[in-house]
């Protein structure tokens, strides 16, 4: 586990984002949205690829929270889409997300995530609240 004080950069995390997790996700949650998986699709709306759903962005970046204190000790988590992740075909594709702590009160942390695809920062305004 990371030290958690005022200031701590907390360890970068790789989650590998390729279009099958793609089809899993889009099972799992029933957003079948063809800008998730069909390539000519997402084109024509003028994307540069297939993109990863954005509530899938999230929840590995959510992941990242509770696996620094526990599912259980994430008491907040927020953050806005910016950028979309491309997932190009026959490629796993790397998010990034890493921390840094912000404010220690009371047995809670605020915590600024950062999440970056392809040195493009994909999450906005991102940040959580643990219970250390």
């Amino acid at each position: 586990m990371n030290k958690i004080e005022v200031g701590a950069e907390l360890a970068p995390k790789s989650f590998l984002i390729n279009r099958k997790l793609l089809v899993e996700y889009a099972d799992a949650s029933g957003d079948q949205n063809p800008i998730h998986q069909d390539e000519a699709f997402a084109k024509s709306v003028g994307l540069p690829d297939v993109i990863a759903h954005g509530m899938l962005t999230m929840a590995l970046a959510g992941k990242y929270l509770s696996d620094i204190s526990g599912s259980q000790s994430v008491l907040e988590f927020s953050a806005k889409f910016i950028k979309p992740v491309v997932i190009p075909a026959d490629t796993d594709v790397a998010l990034v997300i890493s921390g840094k702590v912000t404010e220690v009160n009371n047995g809670i942390a605020k915590i600024e995530l950062l999440a970056m695809c392809n040195e493009v920062k994909v999450l906005g305004m991102a940040k959580g609240v643990i219970k250390i």
